[in-house]
């Protein structure tokens, strides 16, 4: 997740590494906050895969400045990985969010779609937080609020994910799988989805 945001805040302009932090931690890190320890190695990495490329320049004070560009093969990596992202970024909603933030950069629309319907097969799958037995309870079969309280809010964004899924694929000219269904999908009706981290 952390160089996928990386080779994709860089993709858009050359940064400097606390540029490039304040961007990447506005996106994530009200998830998981983005330290000088993790970041830094991450940009090393990038670097010597020969992905990223780094130019001092004088800095304003005394201490000099890098400035991070996207190689050409950097450049080709990041569109390589929003074409085929991995099933955990489909899935984890975080990472889902990190790449939906770049898919932009994909440069046909029908691969973007093609993306996009993964994420709407995912979210169609019934499941909940809670079960009996291998069937997903919903919402109104719960008698604790609390519980409740999560499924209700997960059907809600759910829906409100699945709508928007439909209506972008639409745009995009593209025809999901399953055609013009109900917008609170399989989801609604067990009242939770897995981009909200139910397994099952």
């Amino acid at each position: 997740m952390l160089e996928l945001a990386i080779l994709g805040f860089l993709y858009e302009a050359p940064l400097h590494g606390y540029e490039l932090r304040k961007r990447i931690t506005a996106l994530t890190g009200h998830v998981r906050p983005v330290a000088e320890s993790t970041l830094y190695p991450a940009i090393k990495r990038l670097e010597k895969a020969g992905l990223l490329a780094r130019e001092t320049q004088p800095g304003a004070v005394a201490a000099p400045r890098h400035t991070l560009t996207l190689t050409a093969e950097g450049r080709a990596e990041l569109v390589r990985r929003l074409a085929e992202p991995e099933q955990v970024e489909i899935t984890d909603e975080n990472r889902w969010f990190t790449l939906l933030a770049f898919l932009r950069h994909l440069p046909e629309p029908a691969r973007q779609a093609e993306v996009l319907r993964r994420r709407l097969r995912f979210l169609e799958e019934p499941v909940s937080f809670f079960y009996e037995g291998e069937r997903p309870l919903s919402a109104e079969e719960l008698d604790d609020p609390f519980r409740q309280g999560i499924l209700t809010v997960a059907r809600a964004t759910s829906a409100a994910e699945l709508k928007w899924l439909r209506a972008t694929l639409r745009s995009l000219g593209s025809t999901e799988p399953g055609g013009a269904a109900d917008t609170t999908g399989a989801k609604g009706a067990s009242g939770s989805n897995r981009s909200t981290g139910a397994t099952g």
